[in-house]
This record gives C-alpha cells, sequence and structure tokens, in this order.
C-alpha cells in the first residue's frame, strides 16, 4: 500500500468516531425528564399502576415510597391499590408468569430498574416507537426494539402508527384519545416516574452529599489552620 493511501485510511478512521457521533446525534430522542416535578411523577405512578403494573411487576418498589413524591397513604390507599394490598407491599403483578409466557411467548420483565438498565431516553423512545406491523403475531412492532414480544397497550391513547420504509420515520394514520404532544407529554411523565422508581433515593443521597462536601470543606480550613499552628514555630 502506497504512503498517500494509507495517510487517506488513517484519517479516515480517525473520523469515523465523529461520523458515528453525528448520525446518533440526529436520531437520538431525549426523555423531558425531571426528577423535581412532582406533579409529573404522580401522574406517571397513576399511569404505571393503571397500565402497565397488569402485566409489569416492580418487585423492588414498595407503594410506601411514593410518599417520596407527594402522596399521602390515604391517597396512596385510596386511589392506587385495587387487589386488596397494603400500602407497605412491594408493586407485584397479579397475572400468572406461566400464563404471561404461554401468551406473550416470554415472561414480562419487572420494571423496577428498567430505566437504570436502558436509559431514560430509550425507555421515553421505546413507548413512541410501536407501529402496526401484520407480519407479527400481536400486529405491532417498535422502531427502538424490533419484534418485540409486546402489544401496544397504549394505542388508544396514542392511535395507530405506520413505519414509512423509504423515510424510516413513522406516520399517524389513526388519531387516537391524545394529540401526538399530549402522549409525548404522557410517555414523559410516565418515563419520569420510571426513572423516579429505579432509584428512589438518588434526589435525597445528592442532598446529603451537599451537607458532606461542606463538612469536608469547614473540615479542610480547620485542618489547615491546625497544621498552620502546629508548624509556625518549627524552623
Amino acid at each position: 500500500m502506497k504512503i498517500s493511501n494509507m495517510k487517506k485510511l488513517f484519517t479516515l478512521l480517525a473520523f469515523l468516531p465523529l461520523v458515528a457521533l453525528a448520525n446518533e446525534s440526529e436520531i437520538k430522542v431525549v426523555a423531558p425528564i425531571n426528577p423535581n416535578d412532582q406533579a409529573s411523577l404522580q401522574r406517571g405512578a397513576h399511569t404505571f399502576i393503571n397500565y402497565c403494573l397488569n402485566c409489569h411487576s416492580a418487585k423492588y418498589m414498595r407503594y410506601n415510597r411514593l410518599v417520596d413524591i407527594g402522596f399521602t397513604e390515604k391517597q396512596i390507599k385510596d386511589n392506587l391499590l385495587f387487589a386488596g394490598e397494603k400500602v407497605g407491599d412491594t408493586m407485584q403483578v397479579a397475572i400468572d408468569p406461566v400464563d404471561a409466557k404461554k401468551w406473550f411467548g416470554v415472561t414480562p420483565p419487572d420494571l423496577s430498574v428498567e430505566v437504570r438498565a436502558r436509559g431514560a431516553d430509550w425507555v421515553y423512545a421505546y413507548m413512541r416507537g410501536f407501529y402496526r406491523d401484520s407480519t407479527t403475531p400481536t400486529g405491532w412492532n417498535n422502531t427502538v426494539y424490533p419484534k418485540v414480544a409486546m402489544p401496544h397497550v397504549l394505542y388508544e391513547l396514542q392511535g395507530e402508527q405506520m413505519l414509512n420504509h423509504e423515510t424510516h420515520q413513522l406516520e399517524l394514520v389513526k388519531p387516537g384519545k391524545l394529540t401526538p404532544s399530549e402522549y409525548n407529554a404522557f410517555a414523559a411523565d410516565l418515563t419520569n416516574y420510571l426513572a423516579y422508581m429505579s432509584e428512589p433515593g438518588k434526589q435525597s443521597r445528592k442532598h446529603i452529599g451537599w451537607w458532606v462536601l461542606l463538612f469536608l470543606g469547614v473540615l479542610l480550613v480547620l485542618a489547615k489552620k491546625i497544621k498552620a499552628e502546629y508548624w509556625k514555630d518549627i524552623k
């Protein structure tokens, strides 16, 4: 290989990561989540319990942790417990795993730490990425998770989308009960809650972390003063 060709090859290899990043930034969807927005978290919790908890469990999450996002225990009992659960119970699913595997071909995964495993952006894009596909057993497919076994349980809200194979874009062919912007906000609230549920103590740890840093800063100042006082008479 000639030296000039080798230089071209090395230049191309050097720029390949930049090209990949550019392409990724063009297609990446950023989930508009806010861990401090309690109203969004509460709406997401309602959505999760009403739509997702029918098939997906959250066995590492207890109902009483919802007080951290502004619910009272009475609100949890009156509005979020439907099958005789107790406030201190974990979010277990009523569906039999054997039946679920028979119906869907795979047992629906536990969603306790789904956002930690896949990322909030992935989950948000996944919930917006369903489209009609007659070649799949459920009649649905997903741009983020191709050939997914899960049907689109929220299609009445979002409507029905089709994938344009020429543009690789989703097109809404049958509107749902929500407008596209309303459904995106709905999906964002659910993603926001799933992110909270994946790490419910994250915000309190951040708060404690600032106090720890302040304490260490004060301790550093005192330590420097003690050192200066100790060594001032030593030549």
